[in-house]
């Protein structure tokens, strides 16, 4: 963001960041030839110091300028676990559903080029699971959740309900672009992944051809309403029991690793964050566990 002092002075506010967490920054005097290259998203070397701004650590920026053919693993947030152990329970979860479930989600999930992009999609630019890994890991997470669900509840479909949590997001490989930050793609903005997400099921569902109306009318119906409102962005609000049960897990994973994800990105040791949570609206308080041991996500 570019601001002006009162005495006329331009200078930038801004959020560094790299795979393990983010921080502000304060560029003052900014050069104007910054203005020829600098956007949102590029990777590059800063040199600065660290101060304490409004109980939060910043950086007072003397310089930066651009990296050349950057590593982008070097500075995406990536999944703390490792893919190939998520990759294998992916599988697992598809091999343990039945027909035509397990047929229409592999055909899905599992044929490249589209598997690769989806265990490595973020599942938001900013919110939570925001990392390379992270629409895998709320997926798997939101699987687990609906596995129980479904045993602990009469009733329920789990077949059905495990593929609508594997592929409820599965239209966020076209939202997002991550050739530096994490940014919203013309796919996104135009369509969006619920729609996104509906599309590329119903053309999955015609070329598999094992797939009965009814069923496809129902796992589309999960897919339309997992938001829960229209508010929310979802056409249409929740009108089965698997529905139910799958705006429900989706809002409590994504919510608990939101909080995760903003205790990690706040710096500082106090039991308090030292910003509000962009998710909760509020400061969060750590647990006090949270230094002796990590999180499992």
């Amino acid at each position: 963001v570019r601001r002006t002092t009162k005495d006329g002075r331009p200078y930038m506010l801004c959020t560094l960041g790299d795979k393990t967490g983010q921080i502000g920054g304060v560029f003052w005097d900014l050069p104007p030839e910054l203005d020829r290259w600098l956007e949102a998203g590029l990777v590059v070397y800063v040199t600065g110091r660290v101060n304490k701004f409004k109980d939060a650590l910043q950086v007072n920026i003397s310089d930066l300028y651009p990296e050349q053919n950057p590593d982008l693993s070097h500075y995406l947030p990536s999944s703390p676990r490792p893919q190939e152990e998520a990759v294998t329970e992916l599988k697992e979860l598809i091999a343990s559903l039945s027909e035509p479930w397990q047929g229409l989600v592999s055909l899905i999930l599992l044929e490249q080029p589209f598997y690769q992009q989806y265990i490595n999609a973020p599942a938001a630019k900013s919110m939570h699971h925001a990392y390379v890994g992270g629409l895998l890991d709320h997926s798997l997470s939101m699987a687990r959740l609906a596995d129980f669900l479904a045993a602990h509840y009469p009733h329920v479909r789990r077949d059905l309900l495990i593929a609508g949590a594997l592929l409820h997001d599965l239209g966020k490989v076209w939202d997002y672009e991550f050739t530096g930050a994490f940014a919203i793609s013309d796919d996104g903005r135009l369509v969006g992944h619920i729609t996104r997400a509906a599309i590329e099921i119903e053309k999955a569902a015609d070329a598999y051809g094992e797939i009965g109306a009814d069923d496809l009318r129902d796992l589309t119906h999960l897919i339309l309403s997992h938001h829960g409102t229209l508010e929310w962005g979802s056409p249409i609000v929740p009108k089965t029991l698997e529905a139910v049960l799958l705006h429900q897990v989706d809002l409590l994973d994504s919510r608990v690793q939101g909080y995760y994800d903003h205790l990690r990105n706040d710096p500082g040791d106090n039991e308090w964050t030292n910003k509000a949570s962009p998710m909760h609206s509020t400061r969060l308080r750590r647990p006090p566990t949270w230094d002796k041991e990590p999180v499992d996500d």
